[in-house]
Parts: C-alpha cells; sequence; structure tokens
C-alpha cells in the first residue's frame, strides 16, 4: 500500500531531509553507495593519515637551524654546495640579468 502525501507532508520531509544531510528522495542501494561516499570525512583530514608521516617542513627547518649552529653536518647539502662553487670557478654558472653575451655585444 503506498501513503499518499499532501504537498505541505512531502515539502516537510525534503525540507527535514535536507536540514539533517539525508537524501530527499528514495534512491536505491547503488545511489546510496556513492551518497555515503561523498557524506564520509576524507581520508586526508583523519588523524590516522596525518600523524603517520613526519612533519617535513618543521624537520627540516630545525635541521638547517642545527646545521647553522654547527650541531649537525648535511653531507648531500655540502657536497651540492661544493659542485656549485667548483662550477663557478670554472666559469659554467649562468650570467646574471644583463650579462649575457647579448648584452656585451651591444656595450
Amino acid at each position: 500500500m503506498t501513503s499518499v502525501l499532501s504537498d505541505y507532508a512531502k515539502r516537510m520531509a525534503r525540507l527535514s531531509a535536507r536540514i539533517f544531510n539525508e537524501v530527499a528522495r528514495p534512491t536505491n542501494q547503488k545511489s546510496m553507495k556513492v551518497v555515503k561516499l561523498y557524506a564520509a570525512k576524507p581520508i586526508e583530514k583523519s588523524p590516522e593519515i596525518v600523524e603517520y608521516y613526519p612533519r617535513h617542513v618543521e624537520l627540516s627547518a630545525l635541521m638547517r637551524r642545527l646545521q647553522y649552529l654547527g650541531l649537525y653536518r648535511d653531507e648531500h647539502l655540502d657536497f651540492t654546495y661544493e659542485m656549485k662553487r667548483l662550477r663557478a670557478l670554472r666559469g659554467k654558472v649562468k650570467p646574471k640579468k644583463g650579462e649575457g653575451k647579448r648584452a656585451l655585444k651591444k656595450k
């Protein structure tokens, strides 16, 4: 037996569904699966995921500070700086703006 609702009752049912974040019209199981997916809290906001990995920004800033104070040595960063310094000694660095070949021709 189908229940015949008045227009007022239908509107109130829809309004109630909107207020309580429920589906306003009857839907099948397949559609309800999608509704539940969108209603769920995002995975990237859950504390288990957020706290699983270390805080890279804070850690790198801390390590840079310790390196500046001389309490920590980052050998890879030291190697990178040394390679840049050696390239500069050989003249392999990019010229500054206004010091390239084209700018030197005009002078």
